[in-house]
């Protein structure tokens, strides 16, 4: 039994379908059980730690039978040593962790991500538990920022269009986080994740575009000008230290790794079958 945290999300839904497709057996934790839509073969169980810091004993039983857990940075948030208590008194011996690619030899250890995903692997690394971390840069689903504008018309309105990264699809981060689960040979491993080509801001409104059939225009906003508006998925304190990051991208070749096609045997999918993935959420 794997449990999946954050089992409505983008990574997590795609993980859970992953393994109802290997005939693993899943439990999907979320807030909402009866709003999940997760598949029928999934258990689903209610996980909420908005209110008062849980007994590790309260949280047991979510792990009941359950060998692994996937754990990202928002489900235990000041809860992760009690979860990962938990996770241990219930039998969990392996956790994979949905961290970032920020965390690495030489980064700015000041960067709240950093901060935020470093202590998250920190803890898992003094659970005891046998452990995956991956770190996985720019996610393509990150792209979504901008469905709103296209929804109503043909323009984009964004900073640094020359900024260059490698978006990975999330369904090829699934794919490995399922195989750290159902291989032998991945704890202790640490697996950087991108996707397979460098692309620019700009570059991504074209691809867009063309799977919608339209030509949708790009207009640079000065990062000074840049507001919460244009960015509703990342929380404001740390909009600051994200754009920065974008400045810094600009014209520079991102990091491509293989690692996807690696663990998988198939190489990881490009920013324009994420588009297509993903066209119904672009439209009006």
């Amino acid at each position: 039994m794997i449990v999946v945290t954050g089992a409505t999300g983008n990574v997590g839904r795609a993980l859970v379908t992953h393994l109802i497709a290997e005939q693993a057996p899943v439990r999907g934790l979320t807030r909402s059980p009866e709003r999940a839509g997760l598949p029928a073969a999934a258990q689903v169980a209610r996980f909420d730690l908005s209110g008062d810091q849980p007994e590790p004993a309260d949280l047991v039983p979510l792990f009941d039978g359950a060998t692994g857990l996937f754990l990202h940075l928002s489900a235990g948030g000041t809860h992760t040593e009690a979860l990962l208590e938990a996770a241990r008194a219930g039998g969990v011996q392996h956790v994979t962790v949905l961290s970032s690619g920020i965390v690495q030899d030489g980064a700015d250890t000041s960067h709240p991500l950093y901060i935020a995903h470093a202590q998250l692997e920190a803890s898992v690394a003094a659970s005891g538990l046998a452990h995956t971390f991956l770190r996985p840069n720019a996610f393509a689903t990150n792209s979504l920022q901008w469905a709103p504008q296209i929804r109503v018309g043909d323009t984009v309105r964004g900073p640094f269009p020359g900024a260059v990264t490698a978006p990975i699809h999330e369904a090829d981060i699934a794919a490995v986080a399922a195989r750290t689960f159902l291989d032998d040979g991945h704890q202790g491993a640490v697996h950087r994740l991108t996707g397979p080509e460098a692309v620019t801001t700009e570059e991504q409104i074209d691809i867009i575009g063309a799977t919608l059939g339209r030509t949708l225009r790009f207009i640079d906003v000065p990062a000074e000008e840049v507001g919460p508006d244009l960015f509703p998925h990342v929380p404001p304190q740390m909009l600051p230290a994200l754009l920065a990051s974008f400045a810094e991208s600009v014209g520079v070749a991102p990091e491509i790794t293989t690692t996807v096609e690696a663990v998988t045997g198939k190489p990881a999918r490009t920013f324009a079958q994420w588009a297509q993935d993903h066209k119904s959420d672009f439209r009006p």
